[in-house]
């Protein structure tokens, strides 16, 4: 398995999912526009490993690529990124079309419609690369070895590229969770609104500690 991974966006999504591959010993680079400014020296300082860079160095730098920035600023990452630099790569997309709208009655509104997905404008905007949907319907506090009383939760994915799923499963795997596979990147419009689902209880009743779990007979 490829063990050089770039994070693209280092908020509290991109730093937490990079702390989970560093635990399961690959190399990262976190980046972002200004790796110098803000927090992000300490961050790396304080784990030992990783690295920082620009959102072009990240996306040379990386094996696997995992975007996770605002999905509203998408367009302007791969921009800065580099799609050239992402060419033939597994990319990790764990984005959500979220509005910037405050939810009502704990209910987000998102930017695209039933027939649309981010997932799949991340593909047309990479058309050379692998784009995997996967870790977009939890929660940062639990993406990395989430423990459940009631057993794996289950991670929902997919992708139009077979071996990049495959890859991304056995991420999932490593990570704490059942992987569960859906399909070509279509999907997306599916797996995006869990999301809006996974949140529900939290804006509702503070309730944050939750994962989906399918169960199949």
């Amino acid at each position: 398995m490829a063990k050089k991974v770039g994070v693209l966006g280092s908020g509290v999504v991109g730093r937490t999912l990079a702390e989970g591959f560093l635990k399961h010993g690959y190399e990262v680079m976190l980046g972002t526009r200004d790796p110098a400014k803000g927090d992000v020296p300490a961050w790396v300082s304080a784990h030992p490993g990783a690295k920082a860079g620009t959102f072009r160095e990240t996306a040379v730098f990386g094996d696997i690529v995992v975007l996770s920035v605002l999905g509203r600023v998408i367009e302007e990452v791969i921009e800065q990124a580099g799609p050239d630099h992402l060419t033939d790569k597994v990319v990790i997309d764990t984005t959500n079309p979220l509005a910037e709208s405050a939810p009502v009655d704990g209910i987000m509104e998102f930017t695209t419609g039933p027939n649309d997905s981010l997932g799949e404008k991340v593909q047309s905007l990479l058309p050379n690369a692998h784009v995997v949907k996967a870790f977009n319907s939890v929660g940062s506090p639990l993406m990395v070895n989430p423990k459940f009383e009631q057993g794996t939760p289950t991670m929902f994915l997919c992708g139009n590229y077979p071996e990049a799923r495959r890859l991304v499963s056995e991420i999932c795997v490593q990570f704490g969770w059942e992987p569960f596979d859906c399909g070509g990147i279509a999907a997306s419009r599916a797996l995006e609104p869990l999301c809006m689902l996974w949140c529900l209880p939290g804006f509702q009743r503070n309730d944050w500690r939750h994962a989906f779990k399918m169960l199949t007979h």
